[in-house]
């Protein structure tokens, strides 16, 4: 039995299609006939999801099994409740220009949603848009023309109302949702868990390096788990994996965002989650977290677009010269040393149009940043991570655009003073139980947290040049323990 199931009320429904081995009923499903113990994605294609019917239960039940599925109990309850979503403006403009260049006259239009795409050009955001927040195979979705341009329902349709046109498009999207449907097994020995590791092969300054990601896949390998690097493109085919491990940088406004938090929705063990993503990306909200759970911080002041903010100020409260962040920077972007009025209102008139409020910290310059790499709570590697020369940051962004990264040293943790790694373990613990980087200054001789990354640096002869391969298996160990418990 392939690792991917189809399930259907009847076997007849599947005629229009190539014949597969993946196809089951609902009935047999069920029953647990045919069903091959490395199988691990349920596609659920019953006619119907209404409550207490077979349909129903076949999602109930794979959960249960342990199998992923599409559509799970809580899209079915979300879809049987009618619970709404909303699209932004830029998706309501999108919509609109499409109902005008199309000449839709009716109130209510409708648009057929295949695994997160449709036919209809110029849509393909929002059917991903809608998919993200109802997974399921076969949606239609009725949107008003007048006067908002939003959704006014979303249903799921049944695999054998669809017409011959819509069958062809149906199969092109199950084809690509899931390629896993028609390929041979991967090998005679089936791995115990699949995992996704998602990263952007253009990022200018990725968490992983090319030779830490293969680093990824060969350990993955070595401890029967299937891994497989996957990028943006690969939306469609989180569903297909047990866990996501994300190797791009975060952000809110990110599809890494959706990634996890689709992740988290469909029981798939991510790191970062979007908890953590949440917590570590924005510094005005870490700063606020520091602050009430006492951990020594830079002393910090929060500035306001709304505001009259004067250097003499600021300066008052922070010395000179003091630094000026946007919450969400990373890699240096957006953080600015200030010495004087000009270069103030120099950089508000940049920043304050990208965010409304700042913040502004205590210059503490020092020779390296310590970066305390955290994982379930206990300290993984230890760096140094040092100035660019002649240059008062980590990163130096030239105006030319050329960028230089100071050097590193990776220390073993034995050696790390142990206020060091005290603190990085207690800031860490503010945020979850996963993946940290945990950067700190020693400003007389006391630990002080600069910030926590929840998508640290793993570089290859960097962060691993301590531990080697073994800062891979702990990681995927990590991921396999937290299956483990899931499915225990």
């Amino acid at each position: 039995m392939n690792s991917v199931v189809v399930l259907l009320d009847d076997l007849n429904d599947w005629k229009p299609y190539y014949k597969t081995s993946s196809i089951l009923t609902v009935s047999d499903y069920l029953k647990h006939k045919s069903i091959g113990k490395d199988t691990r994605l349920v596609i659920n294609l019953s006619n119907s999801y209404g409550y207490n019917s077979e349909g129903y239960y076949s999602s109930l039940l794979a959960q249960a099994r342990g199998h992923k599925v599409i559509p799970t109990i809580e899209i079915i309850n979300k879809l049987e409740t009618g619970t709404g979503i909303r699209m932004d403006r830029s998706l309501q403009n999108m919509c609109y220009q499409w109902i005008q260049k199309h000449g839709i006259k009716d109130d209510i239009w409708h648009l057929n949603i295949y695994f997160g795409v449709c036919r209809e050009k110029g849509l393909e955001k929002i059917a991903r848009f809608i998919f993200d927040n109802y997974p399921c195979p076969i949606l239609q979705v009725g949107f008003n023309t007048r006067p908002k341009n939003q959704i006014e329902f979303v249903h799921s349709i049944p695999l054998n109302r669809l017409g011959d046109e819509e069958q062809d498009y149906f199969a092109e999207a199950l084809n690509n949702f899931s390629k896993k449907v028609w390929r041979s097994p991967r090998s005679a020995k089936s791995p115990r868990y699949s995992i996704a590791v998602l990263h952007d092969p253009n990022e200018k300054f990725p968490p992983s390096d090319k030779k830490a990601l293969n680093k990824f896949v060969e350990i993955s390998k070595r401890m029967n788990i299937y891994c497989e690097l996957i990028t943006e493109d690969d939306a469609m085919r989180l569903i297909e994996f047990d866990a996501l491990f994300i190797r791009t940088t975060t952000s809110l406004n990110h599809y890494t965002f959706n990634f996890s938090q689709r992740a988290m929705q469909n029981g798939i063990v991510v790191i970062d989650d979007p908890v953590s993503i949440i917590r570590c990306t924005n510094k005005v909200y870490l700063n606020e977290l520091l602050k009430k759970e006492n951990i020594p911080a830079p002393v910090s002041m929060l500035v306001f677009r709304s505001n009259e903010n004067s250097y003499k100020d600021i300066s008052a409260r922070l010395g000179s010269p003091f630094i000026v962040k946007i919450p969400d920077g990373s890699f240096s972007h957006g953080m600015k040393k200030i010495s004087n009025e000009h270069e103030l209102q120099e950089v508000f008139g940049v920043l304050f149009e990208k965010s409304a409020i700042l913040l502004a910290q205590e210059f503490l310059p020092t020779e390296f940043d310590w970066r305390i790499g955290i994982l379930n709570g206990e300290p993984l590697y230890a760096c140094k991570y040092y100035m660019v020369k002649g240059h008062w940051q980590i990163y130096y962004h030239a105006d030319n655009g050329k960028s230089r990264v100071g050097l590193v040293d990776t220390i073993p943790i034995y050696e790390v003073p142990p206020q060091i790694i005290k603190t990085a373990i207690k800031a860490a613990s503010l945020i979850g139980k996963g993946l940290y980087g945990v950067d700190l200054k020693v400003v007389n001789d006391k630990a002080v947290v600069i910030e926590i990354n929840d998508n640290p640096s793993i570089d290859h002869e960097v962060e691993d040049a301590i531990l080697g391969d073994e800062i891979y298996y702990r990681i995927i160990s990590h991921f396999v323990r937290s299956l483990e418990i899931k499915h225990y």
